[in-house]
């Protein structure tokens, strides 16, 4: 057997250059810098126009995704908006049936005391529904707050965040608004903001301003909110989450997060 030849061989010419690697130290150079980068979102204008930049805080936007608290603190708040309506009727509540239907012998039938019986037909209902029973579900402010920071985070992540310096309506007027979430929706580059027909937008505003809310209250894909009482549920059920003033917003979060 002819022995194996080794093709490995340096040639004498140039040498072929190699990749250089980049240090650990370097890569945690751009790993920093491209998350301050990401976290760093720009400010628009009623008109979609972009005003200036901010940074998110990382105590509030950088937290980590909690699959577990979130779905647990989500399922709670839809069990405690539960309204129980379903509701049957007993043979004690039942109207009708206060005479025995026969005498207790001698007629051959079985024995039945009163026409309302559950086995009867117009009779009470065995182990129906009933309106007494309550689904609500405790849940802590520390659990709150620890989902709404995990979803913050997740929707910051996302691109799904968009600041505008202050939502001015000086009269409640619908085509306005309309003519703002189309300037937005452009500016901002979300697409699905001005065509989403369900849950495509949650305006958090930073106090309660009624020509503000008036306006919104005609489309069915919006819906708004005062910042101090967002919830996960809300932030999660929206596509995009629009912060007005978002100094002041950042302030309220972070000593929401401080209280929790």
């Amino acid at each position: 057997m002819a022995p194996h030849k080794n093709t490995n061989t340096k040639s004498s010419g140039s040498s072929i250059p190699r990749k250089t690697s980049v240090s650990s130290t370097t890569k945690k150079d751009v790993a920093k810098a491209s998350e301050l980068k990401a976290f760093e979102i720009p400010v628009y204008s009623m008109e979609g126009k972009q005003v200036s930049t901010t940074t998110l805080p990382e105590n509030i936007f950088n937290m980590p995704w909690r699959n577990d608290l979130v779905h647990q603190v989500t399922t709670a708040m839809q069990a405690n908006a539960r309204q129980n309506r379903a509701h049957t009727k007993d043979r004690a509540e039942v109207s009708g049936g206060g005479r025995k239907p026969w005498k207790q012998k001698g007629t051959g039938q079985a024995r039945h005391s009163s026409t309302r019986s559950p086995i009867w037909r117009h009779g009470g209902v065995t182990f129906g529904p009933r309106s007494e029973r309550d689904y609500s579900e405790k849940l802590n402010r520390k659990m709150r707050v620890g989902a709404l920071l995990s979803v913050l985070s997740l929707k910051a992540k996302e691109g799904d965040i968009i600041l505008v310096d202050q939502f001015a309506f000086s009269a409640p007027k619908t085509k306005d608004a309309k003519s703002f979430i189309a300037a937005l929706a452009k500016g901002s580059g979300a697409k699905f903001l001005a065509t989403k027909k369900k849950n495509a937008a949650l305006f958090a505003l930073n106090s309660y301003n009624a020509n503000t809310i008036k306006s919104f209250s005609n489309f069915g894909s919006v819906m708004t909110e005062e910042l101090r009482n967002i919830n996960p549920l809300e932030v999660m059920t929206n596509k995009y989450l629009i912060i007005e003033k978002p100094e002041e917003a950042f302030a309220a979060l972070v000593a929401r997060a401080k209280n929790a």
